[in-house]
């Protein structure tokens, strides 16, 4: 593992800026696309990059609206931010394997992209990873949990646990960070599940208390997803349990995406 931590960039505020590193790392073997939780950025896989092996070239994402890109609106509709994804996704694809993993709406995407990328002729992911939701037996969000009072989505925000106490206190970085979280609340709201499966090898995770999950057996409704299922691993905590146990499911995941793609052996120099 690599044992250097890799900061977040300040120049990420540019249009088009949608993944950190800004550029993948061109000797690495296969490429990982790192999807956040609604309202979040790169950010969330922050702890992530210095526990991943230098074979691996993490692609943490920023949509418009939030970390460094928040002067940009956020995009406030299932199809324009999938599609944008996408888009984002294809122009980092260059013929190296690659593995998605997503958080909350996070996972929504990288589900949805790993059958789309399927279907118009492009390699399937090596491996898919899926953590806080699932297709069946999760929170949905509606119309109206998006247009909710301030004073009701900060209570929601406060059982989630998503935002640090000194974001909660600070009035100005509340009215920078609220509207992204609204935004990707509508985004979830206008997702429609139609049954949906993907045939790439897919693992989940989950958070023992999270405050989403209606139905207990929830993930495992992933075995009904995908012809490669790997497993569940449960995890200590609410919702956004992954910030609370990088040290624990990046080196999972890897060791999983070891079962599932062997790198390629360097050929000695001639």
């Amino acid at each position: 593992m690599t044992s250097t931590p890799m900061p977040l960039p300040t120049d990420m505020s540019a249009p088009g800026r949608w993944f950190h590193p800004l550029e993948a790392d061109r000797d690495a073997s296969v490429l990982l696309f790192l999807l956040p939780h609604a309202g979040g950025g790169a950010a969330m896989f922050r702890d992530w990059l210095p526990l991943l092996p230098s074979d691996v070239a993490p692609r943490a994402l920023t949509s418009p609206g939030r970390d460094a890109r928040l002067a940009e609106p956020p995009l406030r509709d299932w199809d324009a931010l999938y599609g944008a994804v996408h888009d984002a996704v294809v122009g980092e694809l260059d013929g190296r394997p690659y593995a998605v993993f997503g958080h909350c709406l996070g996972a929504h995407l990288a589900f949805r992209l790993a059958g789309r990328l399927v279907a118009e002729g492009r390699p399937a992911p090596v491996l898919l990873g899926v953590s806080g939701w699932a297709p069946r037996g999760f929170f949905r969000a509606s119309l109206a949990d998006s247009e909710m009072p301030e004073a009701d989505l900060l209570a929601h925000v406060r059982r989630l646990g998503s935002f640090p106490e000194e974001i909660q206190r600070d009035p100005a970085l509340l009215a920078r960070v609220l509207p992204a979280l609204r935004a990707d609340l509508r985004v979830a709201a206008t997702f429609t599940d139609d049954g949906a499966e993907v045939t790439c090898p897919l693992v989940s995770y989950g958070g023992d208390a999270d405050p989403l999950m209606v139905e207990p057996d929830a993930m495992t409704h992933w075995a009904d997803r995908t012809s490669h299922y790997l497993g569940h691993t449960w995890l200590p905590g609410g919702h956004f349990f992954p910030e609370e146990h990088a040290a624990e499911i990046a080196p999972h995941f890897v060791r999983m995406l070891r079962a599932v793609h062997t790198p390629p052996t360097p050929q000695p120099s001639a």
